[in-house]
């Protein structure tokens, strides 16, 4: 049974890009909110503005208009850099891309959220071994990045996105670059280490074998935000 507290509010979020004279409206007045141990799906359209509505809501970016908060904190009134140590603190982040950093080892590459906390002691250590076995890696912990297979970088992007126990999770097509039998193996382990560990997860996705996992579902479709019934899941063609 899921908690009553939210983790996510978001009201009113409008976000405009220029294309030369023009101006783009990505976000038209979005609303949303999460609550603690959810996990929900984000899907539109490529360029439908999946990315720029993560960005925002975590804070990478600012709306031109609506307010963002997230747990006790209003994220659109922070400084930039009060947003930077926000994240460090509270969030984690799964790209398509993986964005491992290639010159550590996959143990340094999810030890480094603890790291920039400030966080290097025993405690800290054993956290990142227990992620490490919880994806399977262990063995691969001295390995670097590039020796791994997609689906192996995943898995530890994974582990760096859980290892500070943050309250909320943005995941970004994180099935985007893997085969169908890979995107399964690694959706399934977010899904079961995100519900064992209680966290709060948002995923933009066309992967349409998350549906029947999510708590909630959202359309992005034109700039504004649909919420979708099971009823209405049809309508969604990537």
């Amino acid at each position: 049974m899921r908690a009553d507290r939210l983790v996510l509010e978001a009201s009113g979020l409008c976000k405009a890009y220029r294309e030369g004279e023009k101006a783009h409206l990505v976000l038209q007045d979005v609303s949303l909110s999460l609550r603690e141990g959810e996990l929900a799906l984000l899907l539109g359209r490529s360029g439908a503005g999946k990315s720029t509505l993560l960005n925002v809501l975590s804070g990478l970016d600012r709306p031109d208009a609506g307010v963002v908060r997230v747990g006790q904190i209003t994220l659109t009134a922070l400084s930039e850099q009060e947003r930077t140590r926000f994240r460090r603190q509270h969030l984690g982040f799964i790209f398509q891309a993986y964005n491992l950093i290639p010159t550590l080892t996959v143990e340094e590459n999810v030890r480094l959220p603890l790291e920039l906390l400030g966080r290097t002691d025993a405690a800290a250590q054993q956290r990142v071994q227990l992620l490490l076995r919880e994806v399977g890696l262990a063995e691969r912990a001295r390995s670097f990045p590039d020796r791994l297979s997609g689906g192996e970088q995943q898995r530890v992007a994974i582990a760096r996105a859980l290892v500070h126990n943050p309250m909320l999770i943005f995941a970004d097509e994180p099935t985007g670059n893997l085969d169908d039998q890979t995107a399964k193996q690694v959706m399934a382990l977010l899904v079961r280490l995100v519900r064992q560990e209680r966290r709060t997860l948002l995923v933009a996705t066309h992967d349409q074998a998350f549906l029947p996992l999510a708590d909630r579902i959202w359309e992005l479709r034109e700039g504004r935000l649909i919420e979708l019934m099971p009823e209405r899941l049809h309508i969604f063609r990537p």
